[in-house]
């Protein structure tokens, strides 16, 4: 009867009463402590099945909220009576209603008896501990905590303002310096007396009573005042996300638990019938005999913190509501945007597809529908074309059209008539390849015969809204690799661009551009702007055109720059 064991339990009284019978069975001790905000009728049922087991008692119930003194004191009534009624107990380890034991109790009592003056206690001062959640290390020994965090969140936050404005700063009780940790400690019985029978005892438990969260700090702190040995570490696996919520385990943590080599862990689901099975058995017995070390498994939850709250390029991570600018990258892989391509060659996407093998898309953000390459009208993962489907998030059917399509390269066409709220996503996103021949939207308005009224109408707005559009391509927070040609500067020497776009856009090995695209007839295209320039719009975003000057076909202009055939 060298261990004891304290329980401190609210709910799932079943898998608590077969814990606490596990613990007895094997020779230990059992004071467990029930919330007194349980109803009384439970609490009367809960110790009537277990009044069968006479090393199994009950102590004072205590109303034991979340981060108050009531658990402290909860922990006092259980020890107290512990020590009282049990006197061959060397050893108390504090556990709660949901705590499994995941090794034989004989290998843990071994462990134990080999070292009889060692109090196992996670114990460190504040400025060593990183793990602190919620802006509070050194103040919540120095400020005072009348208000319950979880039940008054107002007037808690107020109250701390307010000490703050006016200075307030507690006095720490002479000889002590905090120390926080986990609550799940071992203690020696020496240790326990001396804690629990100080006779500052009542100095020290009317300072942590406005401590906040006293059950991280309390034993931590009294501990290091009266061991003579601490080794500043639980033997209880107990890890926490980075919202400092407790990870619950799970049937399928199976391996994971023995992997830790830890003697007990908590929280564990109640409905985890598979652990409970296993970890309560004597199959247990079959585990390695080795000595506790959480840290094994530390790897695989930072790799899990990391899913949760960055996820992977493109797939954001995992929870309801994705927080912004937490990912690693708002797309999964590099793609490609290209603004008034397709409204100066006449057949731009399908040259590209040929030239490079990548799925060339339409405009997929054009607002009659998604124009999916090769008319398609869903893509990988029922991605469908329907624009209230896809102006519902523009920005997540982006990121799942490139999750869901990786390993091929996808390039689409966008422009001023399309959806632009995408605009500043694509701008911001380093996957982005964005090629803009500015003002290449005026050629399909050159080349409509409708009422010249309404063309200049639609030419103001379509320039205002490229104007927009490069204004975040241009901003310091663009992360798109982003090539910028005015129209009269592209069709100059539009060979090279094309050649450059095809290198990079390609599957191919980088070879020789055989074809071209067909470009559309700009026969009259300087005139035309002039007339918009007569009717008081502006056409600043296409360079300048000469009135005049007949326009050189493609062929034309390709033959002076540097060749792009070469025999040998």
């Amino acid at each position: 009867m060298s261990l004891g064991v304290l329980m401190l339990v609210h709910t799932a009284f079943d898998r608590a009463e077969e814990v606490a019978r596990h613990w007895a069975k094997n020779g230990c001790p059992v004071i467990i402590h029930v919330d007194h905000a349980v109803p009384k009728e439970t609490y009367d049922l809960f110790q009537s099945n277990l009044s069968d087991v006479t090393t199994i008692l009950f102590c004072k119930r205590h109303r034991c909220e979340w981060g108050t003194w009531g658990l402290v004191a909860a922990t006092q009534s259980a020890a107290e009576l512990m020590l009282e009624q049990f006197d061959q107990v060397r050893h108390v380890y504090l556990s709660s209603g949901s705590c499994l034991p995941l090794r034989p109790v004989s290998e843990l009592r071994e462990y134990l008896d080999e070292r009889p003056n060692v109090d196992f206690i996670e114990s460190a001062t504040t400025p060593d501990v990183p793990w602190t959640v919620g802006g509070l290390s050194e103040e919540r020994f120095t400020l005072f905590f009348p208000f319950s965090w979880r039940e008054r969140r107002f007037w808690f936050d107020k109250f701390v303002h307010l000490q703050r404005i006016l200075g307030i700063k507690r006095r720490i009780p002479r000889g002590l310096v905090p120390h926080m940790g986990s609550q799940w400690w071992c203690l020696t019985r020496s240790t326990l007396i001396n804690i629990l029978k100080s006779p500052n005892r009542r100095s020290f438990d009317r300072y942590f009573k406005r401590v906040w969260i006293p059950d991280e700090s309390y034993f931590q702190t009294l501990t290091r005042l009266y061991s003579t040995q601490v080794e500043s570490r639980s033997l209880t696996l107990s890890k926490f996300d980075f919202q400092g919520k407790p990870h619950i385990f799970y049937d399928d943590h199976l391996q994971l638990l023995r992997r830790s080599d830890c003697f007990v862990a908590r929280k564990i689901w109640p409905q985890a019938n598979e652990l409970y099975s296993k970890f309560l058995s004597d199959g247990a017995e079959a585990m390695p005999r080795q000595d506790p070390n959480p840290g094994k498994i530390d790897r695989i939850f930072s790799r899990a913190l990391d899913r949760r709250v960055r996820g992977r390029p493109g797939l954001y991570m995992h929870s309801r509501y994705p927080n912004k600018s937490w990912q690693k990258g708002v797309t999964a892989e590099r793609y490609f945007v290209f603004q008034g391509f397709s409204d100066l060659f006449e057949d731009f996407q399908v040259w590209l597809s040929q030239a490079t093998n990548a799925q060339v898309h339409g405009h997929l953000f054009k607002p009659a529908k998604a124009e999916f390459a090769d008319r398609q009208t869903s893509l990988n993962g029922a991605i469908s074309n329907a624009p209230k489907l896809r102006d519902a998030n523009p920005n997540a059917f982006l990121a799942n059209l490139i999750w869901n399509t990786r390993g091929a390269r996808q390039c689409f066409q966008f422009g001023p008539s399309d959806s632009q709220p995408i605009a500043k996503f694509i701008a911001n996103d380093a996957n982005a390849r964005i090629n803009v021949v500015t003002g290449a939207w005026a050629v399909p308005l050159f080349r409509s015969n409708k009422d010249f009224s309404l063309i200049r109408a639609k030419a103001a707005r379509l320039q205002k809204i490229e104007t927009e559009a490069l204004r975040h391509m241009r901003a310091p927070t663009a992360k798109a690799r982003i090539k910028i040609w005015s129209m009269a500067e592209f069709i100059e020497a539009p060979m090279e661009p094309l050649q450059a776009i095809v290198d990079e856009v390609g599957n191919k090995q980088p070879e020789l551009m055989l074809t071209s695209p067909t470009m559309r007839s700009l026969d009259g295209f300087g005139q035309f702007l002039q007339k918009l320039k007569n009717e008081g719009m502006h056409p600043y975003l296409m360079g300048d055109f000469p009135v005049e000057a007949p326009t050189k076909s493609t062929a034309e202009r390709s033959k002076p720059r540097k060749p792009y055939l070469v025999k040998k």
